[in-house]
Order: C-alpha cells, then structure tokens, then sequence
C-alpha cells in the first residue's frame, strides 16, 4: 500500500492534506502565547504600524535577538491578510515552514532511501509533537527547518551521487535552492543553517577523507547570492542603529546562550536525548531503532549521510548550556527518514529489546498525554469536555495499537495506528482543550472587559502578549508609575498585579484620584510559574 501511495503527486498531496489537518487545528482560536511568540508577533506587527522595516523593535525596546527574515514574512502575512491584530496572520509563516520541511523530507528522503521511506518518515515527522507546536507558534523554527532541510537534502543529492547510487547529481535549480536556503536561513536565524551544513561536511570528511564530491556546488556564484540576500538588510539596520544591533545581538543572545543558561533555560547535556522520546513523539518509538541501525551498517552512504547530518549537531546543542526543546528540530528530519526505512524494509531490529524498549517509552508518553488532556482542564479551565475526551482518546490510540501492533511485527499498521491516534489527538487539543485553558490566558481575559482603543497601563503584570492584544501603546511600569498615567489619561483602565496594588491604590489616594475596580482576573502565569491575581481598575 505504501508503494501505491509513494508513486507520482499523491505522496505531496497526501502528505500536504495530512499537514494540514495537524498545523490548522487552533490556529485561529488559540490566544497569544508567552512570551516568545508574542514578542516576535508584536515587533513584527509594528513594523506595519511605524513603516520601518529596518529595526526590529518591541515597543521602545530594541529586540536584537534575531535577524529580521521572520519579521518580513510575518509582517506580509499579516499585511496581505489584513489581520494585523489577529496572531493567527502571523503564525501562517510558520504553517508553511513546517508543510515545506515536510515536503522536503519526503523529496530529497526519496533520493536517500526511496519513496516508500520517505513517505512513512515525511508522515512520522508531520505528526511529531514539536513539529506541531512549532507549526503552532509565530517563531523562528519552523521556517529554519524549511532552510535546513532543504539545504541538507541538496548536500545530500551531492554525496550520494558520487557513491555510484541511483542519485544524480544535482542541476542547476538544487544547486540555487542550497545557496538560497543557506541565505534565507541567515536572514531568519544567523549562522544555524550554514552550521549544520559545515558540521555535516566535517562530519563526512572525517569519516571518508574526500571532499572532492562536493565539486559543482558553485561556492563563488553560491556566496555572492547568499550576500545578495543578506548584505543589504544588515548594512540598512548597521547604518539604522549606528552599528549597536549586531553588537547587542551578540552580547545579549548569542554569548549568553554559549556561556550560561541564558533565562534560566539551562540543563546539562543528555537533556535532548532524554526528551526526545516526547517531542520526536510518535515516530522516536522507531526513529531511535533506526538510529542504531543506521550506527551499525553505516557504510551505506544514505546511511553515513544522515549520521553526519544528526550526530554532530545533536552533540552540539547538548553542549550548549541553554536549551530549549525545540534547539534539537533540525535533527528529526534524518531521524524520521531512518525511522521510515526501517518500517518499510521491516528491519530485524525492531524485533530487538532496543526496540521494545522505545514501544514502552512512547506508549509513556501516549498515556501522559492522555492524563494530561484530561487533567489540564480540571487545573485551568471548567473541566474536561467533549474536546478532552476525544483528545484522551486519541493519545490512548497512539500509545497503546502501535506498541501492539509493533510488538506482533505489524509495522506499517503500527505507524498508521499511531499518526491517526496523534492526529485525533493533537487536532483536538489545540482546536478545544488548550484554548478552553482560560486561567492561562490572563491577558485575553484582561482585554475582554476593555472597550476597542482604551488606554492600557500594566503594574506587575508585563506579559507581552497583554501588549500585542492591548495595542502596542500599552504602558508596562510599577504601582505608582501606573497611578499617574490613569490620573492623566482620559478613559485610561490600569491592570494592577496583586503585589503592585498597595503601591498604586497609595500613589491614587496621594493625587487625590478616586478610583473603582472594573474587574477582576485570577489565573496562573505560566512564564512565571505563579499564580496571578490581576485587578481592572478606573477613575
């Protein structure tokens, strides 16, 4: 059946219908969520506002943390939209990052392992966890993993045609594609891309002592493109903020990040490995068996190839001392391709105590998911409805029929069983169960008791995403500073945090301003890990 599917357009429409229905889901109906999202969707946001395209700037503040190729495509999202108070215009970027990296996995996969292959692992990787929280998000990484995949499927094509395989040699377009994708990724993220290429070829030529295979990726013509790309914005905002950004953005997010636990996002190496199983779930329950395999009989180039591709860059981000979940995604795609070839060659690994080992693992986290679908609604919103059934349901499914199925030699069903589980799943938790959450979305609640254009002051309470619902006007400052600006501005509402009340309802009485409370919102910030009691107040 899967020869059938993996022939002509229908594994791209196949796999594009698929994507989809994982990445809509709750697209529209899922609040702002803190505080990276809502930080990149408000900068992009009041690019349209102010016209300059050039700084990238979180109301006053200058956010040099990334390059600005985000930005423009959420900010033409948005635009072309006419949405640009809605997150959702700005969260489409990521949509079609992740549709295109599956595409790209399936595409170049089929070089490497053949359609079959890569049409199970282009599927694994569509209903994998991080994947569609990335396609979730109004971020960075899933267009980086668009640029990745495609850069590292050219170098692939590459490789393997000098193994004396079916793969030819890549033209002209492929060629285009690399250099474009190695730009691209710059533009939207620094030097990720270009690092794992140059962490992939290492990797080759220290296996194979040879680089001469790369003969023909035109490096001269290929860097002129990527400057072309990249020059022109970095001169402009060099010139726009008297050269401070790039200073900034290296001493406020890069080294960070390479010394410390930047943001108390710190783990020590292994963390990836060890949270791997969730986020690469469903498919790490056979993409850690093809790992081992691949280990084993690596003399296969398509084989050497993906190693080169995973091995180093995981190694290196576990180094690194900040990590987020999310770090390790440039990995999976390889890593569901691997996945993929051992499902349709029904590898005897799979038969292993590794393999049922991962069968366990993943049915863990299935039922973890299951409790939490449930459990979830119970902490944070009005129980668990209908959408919390369904979702339970569907982590049951994928936990419990794949292990089975695998366990009894049955592995296509068991990658069928668990895509349909995670897709029943995954749809129904972003599109009723998290949405429903609403002791999590304070500033949603917050903006809901608000007339359209009221003047918003926050004391204690400085979630960006109150700043991308409120309007970009939206004053963040302490008890008494909050106290003023109502006091001066006409029809102005304050949102007052329980530990700045004291401070505000002192600074009102001082000036000789009655106040009354309007509302009040009681939740749990979840960026800060606390609960949060958030008063409404007006003159």
């Amino acid at each position: 059946m899967v020869e059938h599917l993996s022939q002509g357009r229908r594994p791209y429409l196949l796999l594009l219908a698929l994507a989809l229905m994982f990445f809509l889901p709750g697209l529209v109906n899922l609040p702002p969520i803190d505080r990276d999202e809502s930080r990149f969707a408000q900068a992009s946001r009041q690019m349209l506002e102010s016209g300059d395209f050039v700084r990238i700037n979180f109301q006053a503040e200058s956010r040099a943390k990334k390059p600005v190729g985000i930005y423009w495509m959420q900010a033409a999202s948005a635009g072309l939209t006419q949405a640009e108070s809605a997150i959702w215009a700005y969260r489409l970027p990521s949509v079609l990052g992740a549709l295109a990296a599956v595409v790209f996995t399936f595409h170049f996969g089929r070089r490497l392992f053949g359609a079959p292959a890569a049409l199970t692992g282009a599927a694994l990787l569509t209903a994998s966890l991080i994947l569609i929280a990335e396609a979730h998000q109004a971020k960075t990484d899933a267009m980086l993993l668009a640029c990745i995949t495609a850069a590292q499927g050219v170098l692939g094509q590459f490789y393997l045609a000098q193994s004396g395989g079916n793969c030819r040699r890549p033209g002209q377009s492929a060629i285009l594609l690399f250099w474009l994708a190695q730009g691209i990724g710059i533009l939207i993220k620094g030097p990720i891309v270009p690092l794992i290429s140059l962490l992939t070829l290492a990797s080759l030529w220290a296996a194979d002592r040879r680089i001469r295979w790369l003969t023909g990726i035109r490096p001269f013509s290929g860097l002129l493109l990527v400057a072309a790309i990249v020059a022109p914005w970095f001169a402009a905002v060099t010139s726009a903020t008297q050269g401070q950004f790039i200073g900034q953005a290296v001493k406020s997010d890069l080294l960070p990040k390479l010394l410390g636990a930047q943001e108390s996002h710190g783990a020590p190496p292994g963390y990836f490995l060890l949270l791997a199983t969730a986020t690469l779930w469903p498919a790490a329950m056979f993409a850690f068996p093809g790992l081992i395999r691949a280990f084993q009989t690596r003399q296969a180039a398509s084989l050497r190839f993906c190693l080169a591709w995973i091995l180093p860059a995981w190694l290196l981000f576990e180094l690194v001392p900040t990590k987020l979940p999310h770090y390790i995604l440039p990995t999976y795609p390889p890593l569901a391709l691997l996945a993929g070839l051992i499902v349709t060659t029904g590898d005897d690994i799979l038969k292993s105590g590794w393999a049922r080992l991962f069968y366990c693992l993943s049915a863990a986290v299935g039922l973890l998911l299951a409790g939490g679908a449930m459990i979830l609604p119970l902490l944070y919103g009005d129980g668990p409805g209908w959408f919390a059934g369904l979702a339970a349901c569907g982590a049951l499914i994928a936990a419990i029929a794949p292990a089975v199925l695998a366990w009894r030699q049955k592995y296509q069903g068991a990658v069928v069983a668990a895509i349909g589980g995670a897709l029943l799943c995954f749809g129904c938790i972003y599109q009723g169960v998290l949405p429903q959450l609403d002791s999590l979305w304070l500033s949603q609640r917050v903006v809901a008791h608000l007339e359209p254009g009221t003047p918003l002051v926050a004391a204690g309470f400085h979630e960006p995403s109150l700043v991308f619902l409120g309007g970009t006007a939206t004053l963040l400052t302490d008890g008494k500073s909050a106290a003023h600006f109502l006091a001066a501005t006409p029809k102005a509402v304050a949102v007052v945090e329980a530990e700045a009340l004291a401070d505000f309802s002192a600074e009102m009485a001082a000036l000789g301003h009655p106040v009354q409370q309007i509302a009040q919102v009681n939740g749990y910030n979840y960026s800060r890990g606390r609960t949060a009691r958030l008063s409404l107040w007006r003159e």
